[in-house]
């Protein structure tokens, strides 16, 4: 009876104490699984790239781009994406206009492991940035993002993880 009365202790307060269980990437077992686990792993290895002379420029930035057909100077947010799905064996998306990172057809309503995350930028008045999701954290998603900072610009210098509010972030996609 006390083992019950334990057991049933835990189930009930398990919910309340699950900030302090270990983060887990939030993926399902099937082929989308495997997906999202190989491009975040390429994504995680792309970490330490920066941009040389801080404009668009450097032989793995420019590698990106070349992915799309774009020369050096570019935005390369997108080009980062369509290069990290390219390595992973996908054959979309495949542009430099993170717009077109978004078609109808890609849509997802909630945040996954392996998801491409649409930033609206105001002044632009469209999606001016993604980043690739890596997981979630309640009301945060973790994100590694090609040409921001820490800060979160959309015009940075590298490849960096970040951490957004879902409040931020205006759609998602996910081509796996």
């Amino acid at each position: 009876m006390a083992t019950a009365r334990i057991l049933l202790l835990l189930i009930c307060t398990a919910p309340a104490f699950g900030n302090w269980l270990p983060e887990r990437h939030l993926l399902r077992a099937g082929p989308a699984q495997n997906g999202a686990a190989r491009i975040i792993a390429l994504a995680e290895q792309e970490l330490r790239v920066r941009e040389q002379h801080g404009k668009n420029e450097g032989p793995q930035v420019e590698r990106y781009l070349r992915y799309i057909g774009l020369g050096k100077g570019h935005a390369w947010c997108a080009a980062f994406l369509s290069w990290l799905h390219g390595q992973a064996g996908y054959k979309e998306p495949r542009s430099g206009w993170s717009p077109a990172l978004f078609p109808a057809s890609k849509l997802s309503k909630v945040a996954k492991p392996g998801a491409i995350l649409g930033i609206y930028i105001p002044t632009l008045k469209r999606i001016g940035h993604v980043g690739l999701v890596t997981g979630i954290r309640q009301d945060w998603i973790q994100s590694i993002e090609g040409n921001t900072n820490p800060q979160g610009s959309r015009d940075g210098d590298g490849v960096y993880k970040r951490l957004r509010h879902r409040r931020s972030i205006n759609k998602y996609a996910f081509f796996l």
